[in-house]
């Protein structure tokens, strides 16, 4: 059971109308963004800066936002926010091969050096402590201008805010992002967790 139950997405006007923009990532509005609309100062900050971070101004794709988002929750192990990464990864036109494989992104064929890049980026930047080092940092430059450095650390960090209240709300999880984290998670033993 979740520590804060969210609010119905019509309870404040001015974040259901933000929220929209979940409707494309996700299909859904995410019971994260209701149980923030209880403080809507809080769900309308949040939105603008998740559309802000994920907003596309360089060569990081969308698809490579949402595995960045993905490999930082597998490192803190947010199940809920694994599931919806992986699904907006799938949604913004991930490669099939990548999304089967994001487990094995070091050594799998489908992913690049480039990509290789970022996802130890953010592997490195959700660990606690930091594990951002000189290699991490000269392998990124060699692929990445310091503009799309800054969009990828934005994703690690605002989902380094998911992870937190997610896992200590215990957000439930929502249907269809558990049928995608069982999709292409299951085979290393998803679970939905603390998130039904």
């Amino acid at each position: 059971m979740p520590l804060v139950t969210p609010l119905d997405a019509s309870h404040d006007p001015e974040t259901g109308q933000l929220a929209a923009f979940f409707n494309e990532t996700l299909g859904f509005c995410p019971n994260s963004v209701l149980t923030m609309q209880r403080r809507p100062a809080i769900s309308k900050a949040f939105i603008n800066l998740n559309k802000a971070v994920m907003a596309n101004e360089g060569r990081v794709t969308s698809a490579l936002k949402r595995m960045i988002a993905w490999v930082s929750s597998n490192a803190t192990g947010c199940r809920y926010c694994q599931a919806h990464a992986i699904r907006a990864a799938e949604r913004y036109g991930a490669e099939q091969e990548q999304l089967d494989n994001i487990w094995e992104y070091r050594t799998h064929p489908a992913f690049n050096e480039a990509e290789r890049a970022a996802l130890d980026f953010s592997l490195a930047a959700s660990q606690v402590p930091n594990a951002v080092n000189q290699e991490i940092q000269d392998r990124l430059h060699e692929h990445w201008n310091d503009g799309e450095i800054v969009e990828m650390l934005g994703v690690i960090s605002l989902f380094g805010y998911l992870n937190r209240w997610n896992d200590s709300m215990g957000t439930r999880l929502e249907g269809d992002a558990i049928q995608s984290g069982n999709h292409y998670l299951g085979k290393h033993g998803f679970e939905v967790g603390k998130h039904v």
